[in-house]
């Protein structure tokens, strides 16, 4: 990890508030590698130096990466002064405090990440690592090839600013309305809709597919879910963050149980559960040739569509006894004549 503040680390690992944790400084309570800190202004870095508070090591909090389908009118940021939903309500149950990377209009739908990792973040969102965004967009009119080139060439926008080179092709063209996918690799405020005014194509639904090649395929919107260590892998080798990788299955194993009733939970605004999973055609296709192999149940299909034996609705196949309407058990004996009891003698 980047050096960063004493007092922003301890209040990331859930010490104190930062401004306390300033007041902990200035006090001589903290110590790094054993050296008491009074000054504000000190760095360490949470993963390698030995951070203590009152003689207490203080254990950073786990970097966690999670992938975002954001829907439509939710808010990217942490919160909103007007009360629209937010990001943030809706990954729930991870136990930290998480922050979206970058962000996608109130009416864009999409790929986002969202990490507390903030030097990832930075990294991420650099303008020297070009990181690639690939978007559908929805364009009123009929695009001409002409009309893509501009795309892909550059456009200029309405700040006399002129936008980078990107990869566009026409999917569909249907209704007069054309459905165009981008790949950008610079993030402007509002680029692709600004660009459809500027080529006089107005943008009437924007999606983002992927951010740096992560997909939100499988994923309905407002669902989530943790980037996979391969995945941060990839994105450490390309880009360079982050530093340290996990598996996935260790980061879930630290976070706290969501539980049953959580993950039945409704998110308010009427959005969908967060929680629930969300089985792409792979995964299907991957379950249903398991369940051929199985033998077992290989042998329930074969026995599939066959006649029932007599006797099988009462013992799985085995014949059952004939009902009468004879009493069951032996028959009753009449008083007076029924044999004296085993060890015991009738007197004379």
């Amino acid at each position: 990890m980047a050096l960063e503040r004493l007092q922003k680390i301890l209040a990331r690992a859930g010490i104190s508030s930062r401004r306390h944790a300033e007041q902990l400084i200035v006090a001589g309570r903290v110590r790094v590698n054993g050296r008491v800190i009074t000054e504000l202004g000190v760095r360490a870095d949470s993963y390698k130096d030995k951070i203590e508070v009152d003689g207490n090591v203080t254990v950073p909090e786990s970097p966690v990466y999670v992938l975002l389908h954001k829907p439509r009118a939710v808010v990217s940021t942490a919160s909103d002064p007007e009360g629209r939903s937010t990001v943030t309500d809706l990954v729930t149950g991870l136990g930290v405090r998480l922050y979206p990377v970058g962000r996608l209009d109130f009416q864009t739908s999409g790929a986002l990440l969202m990490t507390n990792d903030g030097e990832f973040a930075a990294g991420m969102l650099h303008p020297s690592k070009k990181v690639p965004k690939k978007y559908l967009a929805k364009l009123e009119g009929a695009l001409t090839e002409a009309d893509v080139k501009r795309w892909r060439d550059g456009v200029v926008l309405d700040d006399g600013h002129k936008t980078l080179p990107a990869d566009a092709k026409v999917v569909r063209v249907e209704d007069g309305k054309t459905w165009l996918e981008i790949v950008l690799r610079e993030g402007r405020n509002q680029q692709i809709r600004r660009m459809g005014q500027a080529t006089g194509h107005e943008v009437i639904r924007l999606t983002r597919l992927s951010f740096a090649g992560i997909s939100i395929e499988g994923l309905r919107a407002g669902g989530w879910r943790l980037l996979t260590a391969d995945e941060l892998r990839k994105l450490r080798d390309e880009f360079g963050v982050p530093r340290r990788v996990r598996p996935a299955i260790t980061q879930q194993a630290e976070l706290p149980d969501r539980g049953p009733s959580r993950a039945k939970q409704a998110h308010r605004g009427g959005l969908p559960n967060t929680h629930a999973r969300v089985r792409d055609k792979s995964t299907a296709g991957t379950i249903a040739a398991e369940r051929k192999d199985n033998p077992r149940a290989a042998r329930e299909r074969d026995q599939r569509g066959k006649p029932r034996s007599p006797g099988a609705e009462a013992g799985r196949g085995k014949p059952s006894t004939p009902r009468t309407d004879a009493p069951r058990g032996k028959p009753p004996v009449p008083r007076g004549k029924r044999p004296p009891p085993q060890g015991r003698s009738r007197k004379p």
